[in-house]
């Protein structure tokens, strides 16, 4: 700065920087968020928050983890190999368990199932998809109908003690305690706040997924299949039914090595599918490995049914992709053919822990039925392989016209 005449003279440079800090006063709060509610969801003033209700039910199902009775990967009948986990015998269960599943209902009478649409069908043994808006309140109103106590345990959004669904010492009397262990044949209700901190991070897209699964044996309720994801979308970028108005089409894969062994029904699977259950020998090396089933969404050696897996060439694709297990539950989903951006990078392999969750979020732009697996050694001989399709943006095959199923089949499509 310098005077001519008696007047301050300001160089362009600093008045530059004065409008810069000006700008940084008024939007550097709302970034970091400590500025005012006002600020920081301007963009998200238009969205009403609402309440959500879902009635999920706990239930006995048989669930067969290869339907078609063959490898879909090779397309051949199952070898020698894939026989160790599907082949049924005198002391082998086979590719057909009792499963515990979370189960949607239509209303509060729990009388009727709610249909999975179509674009729902790839969840496999997988619960309901929870879907929230940041600002949301959401209710799961619970009905055991197992043998056993059950509960429902959320990660991520905001809940208090009577909500937690986890059994421990933490502190609380009977009346916090409804929630830790569902009787058979009883009903809860659990309650839970959707907060900007429940959302979408910086670096993260328009929505995240978050697990729930039942916490009253955490162990052997996982493995009895007693888990589903959750979608929270960021309010300026929702639709009415909470999806995220910026994709076409979301998939939710589960990789876990199901170990049925560890399952509170080993001795009914036994008893149901072994051709002499007297003979079985539970502490036997090779039936132990028989019944590790490593699948994505309870399916093995491809059995996902194609059609549930289906987009389109350069539609907005958000995969989520959670883990569950133990130590050997270490995995690595790879997609042939396209490429995903994940954690910020671009790559087609991402890492997954038990009880991780990843959005990775693909533009597909090669066409054609591609591999989609684990990529660890051990994993992929045992079956954790499955297949998604991409077609032409008219849905052609390879410019053919498409006779199967129409793409609509696969993941949540919102039109272009």
């Amino acid at each position: 700065m310098k005077e001519r005449g008696g007047l301050l003279s300001i160089s362009p440079w600093w008045i530059l920087m004065i409008i810069l800090l000006a700008v940084l006063a008024v939007t550097a709060p709302g970034l970091y968020g400590t500025g005012s509610a006002a600020v920081r969801t301007n963009a998200a003033s238009a969205y009403v928050p609402q309440t959500r209700t879902y009635y999920i039910g706990a239930n006995e199902v048989d669930w067969n983890y290869a339907p078609t009775g063959k490898n879909q990967i090779t397309g051949e009948p199952f070898d020698e190999a894939a026989q160790v986990f599907t082949k049924q015998g005198p002391q082998r269960i086979g590719s057909t368990y009792i499963k515990s599943l979370y189960q949607e209902y239509t209303d509060s009478s729990f009388k009727t199932l709610k249909p999975r649409t179509a674009a729902e069908q790839h969840l496999g043994f997988q619960g309901p998809v929870i879907r929230g808006v940041v600002g949301d309140h959401i209710k799961v109103v619970f009905k055991n109908n197992l043998d056993r106590p059950a509960s429902v345990h959320v990660h991520g959004v905001f809940y208090d003690k009577s909500s937690e669904g986890a059994p421990y010492n933490d502190g609380t009397g009977a009346a916090a305690k409804g929630d830790d262990a569902v009787a058979p044949g009883s009903t809860y209700t659990y309650s839970y706040e959707v907060p900007e901190r429940a959302g979408p991070g910086p670096m993260d897209g328009s929505s995240v997924m978050w697990m729930y699964h039942s916490h009253t044996d955490e162990v052997s309720d996982d493995y009895s299949g007693l888990v589903g994801p959750m979608v929270i979308t960021k309010a300026s970028a929702a639709r009415a039914d909470g999806t995220p108005n910026d994709v076409n089409r979301e998939f939710f894969l589960q990789y876990k090595v199901s170990n049925e062994n560890n399952s509170p029904y080993l001795q009914r699977n036994i008893d149901k599918f072994t051709g002499d259950p007297t003979t079985v020998k539970t502490d036997d090396e090779g039936f132990h490995e028989s019944n590790m089933m490593h699948s994505i969404n309870g399916y093995v050696f491809g059995n996902q049914p194609i059609e549930t897996m289906t987009m389109r060439k350069g539609e907005h694709v958000r995969w989520y992709l959670m883990g569950m297990g133990t130590e050997v539950d270490l995995h690595t989903p790879h997609w042939h053919g396209n490429t995903v951006t994940a954690l910020g990078m671009r790559t087609d392999v991402v890492n997954l822990l038990p009880a991780s969750m990843v959005a990775a979020d693909m533009v597909p732009d090669d066409v054609g039925t591609w591999l989609l697996h684990c990529h660890v050694n051990d994993h992929i001989s045992a079956g954790m392989l499955t297949r998604y399709r991409v077609l032409n943006e008219d849905g052609s095959v390879g410019g053919t016209t498409q006779t199967g199923p129409d793409a609509t089949q696969g993941g949540t499509h919102a039109g272009h």
